[in-house]
């Protein structure tokens, strides 16, 4: 039986070796039709840390590696993580 891959973004990375990642798909409404997101939460597995917060990555089946890692990270599809911003502010001086 072929192994499931499925695309997701990188919401945690607090844990050795582990990192969250939230898929996310769209399905109809059964009743309205409206198309409405659903997303889960998975454990991935990754053994060199090397992975950070809003990398989308894709994710593949594995045997058990914990009680809830059942899955591990393949690749990264796109880099993100936080930008850092410099922001030059003038504060302008409240005269009295």
């Amino acid at each position: 039986m072929p192994k499931r891959i499925l695309v997701g973004t990188v919401t945690s990375d607090k844990t050795n070796k582990t990192v969250t990642v939230k898929v996310e798909r769209k399905v109809k409404h059964p009743l309205y039709g409206k198309i409405i997101r659903r997303s889960k939460k998975y454990h991935a597995h990754d053994e060199n840390n090397e992975f950070t917060v809003g990398d989308v990555v894709r994710i593949e089946e594995t045997r058990p590696i914990s009680k809830t890692k059942t899955w591990a990270v393949k690749d990264r599809v796109i880099a993100g993580g936080t930008q850092a911003v410099e922001a030059d502010l003038d504060v302008a001086e409240a005269g009295n």
